[in-house]
């Protein structure tokens, strides 16, 4: 008998995200930028987020100029990911990372129109004669569910500390822009004033961790980065989707029915 073919490779998504601290006004915990989505988008619709996006082909193109570095056989996205995290920043909210050098309020407003215009990074740095600083993004994260057609998507750890700061929502894909820390999303979560999709949670489980941006990003560098496709498992009777254990995060499961869904 002839054996059946494999299946033929799922098709995923490349995706990036960046998780953007900044020192507390307060001087408590540290705070993170989160994007509340518009209900329409098909994905994660309403829900409150990172900011970040898909991996354009502009994006492995600039990557390929100015990081090549950064890719490899196994990994070609790797700058590719960096860069969209930062394009896609400071699209949707006005906020410019992974430079050189700090960039202005102004500039960053500037920076934003043009890439409205020209739909990519790299005429945003030759305007400005801005360079790139992809290794100020930190690894922290991959995440790709088990199906077709999901969202390949990296995380990465930047500090804004207390760097000029202006945000305007982009109206379009977002609603809302807010700075909060990672235990305060999680009581907002809880009480019902945001929604937060399974890795948005499990990241804030464990961006919760940190009392500053050098010690999230020591743990990170502690914990190499392996891509998580949550799996649902059986416990005390209950369905619970799951994550494996090892990877830097302090909570792993989590009753299905209790899942919020992109």
């Amino acid at each position: 008998m002839t054996a059946a073919p494999p299946p033929p490779p799922r098709r995923t998504i490349p995706a990036a995200t960046l998780v953007i601290f900044r020192h507390a006004p307060d001087g408590g915990a540290p705070q993170v930028l989160m994007v509340q989505r518009a209900r329409e988008m098909r994905f994660a619709g309403g829900m409150a987020v990172f900011p970040g996006g898909r991996i354009d082909e502009a994006d492995r193109v600039l990557a390929a100029a100015v990081a090549p570095h950064l890719a490899s056989d196994d990994d070609p996205d790797q700058g590719a990911a960096r860069i969209a995290a930062v394009r896609e920043t400071l699209e949707e909210t006005g906020l410019l990372l992974g430079l050189t050098r700090p960039v202005t309020a102004a500039e960053a407003r500037a920076a934003r129109t043009l890439l409205e215009a020209e739909g990519a990074l790299a005429p945003v740095l030759d305007r400005f004669g801005w360079t790139l600083a992809l290794d100020r993004l930190a690894p922290f994260a991959r995440w790709c569910p088990d199906w077709d057609g999901a969202f390949d998507t990296r995380f990465f750890l930047a500090d804004l500390g207390t760097g000029d700061v202006e945000l305007t929502v982009d109206a379009t894909e977002n609603t809302r822009l807010f700075w909060t820390s990672a235990a305060g999303a999680l009581a907002m979560a809880d009480n019902g004033e945001i929604g937060v999709i399974f890795p948005t949670r499990r990241n804030l489980d464990r961006l919760a961790q940190f009392a500053s941006f050098a010690e999230a990003a020591k743990h990170a560098a502690a914990h190499p980065v392996r891509t998580i496709a949550p799996f649902q498992e059986e416990r005390d009777g209950e369905l619970h989707l799951c994550i494996p254990e090892g990877l830097g995060y302090p909570v792993t499961a989590q009753p299905l029915a209790t899942v919020r869904r992109g």
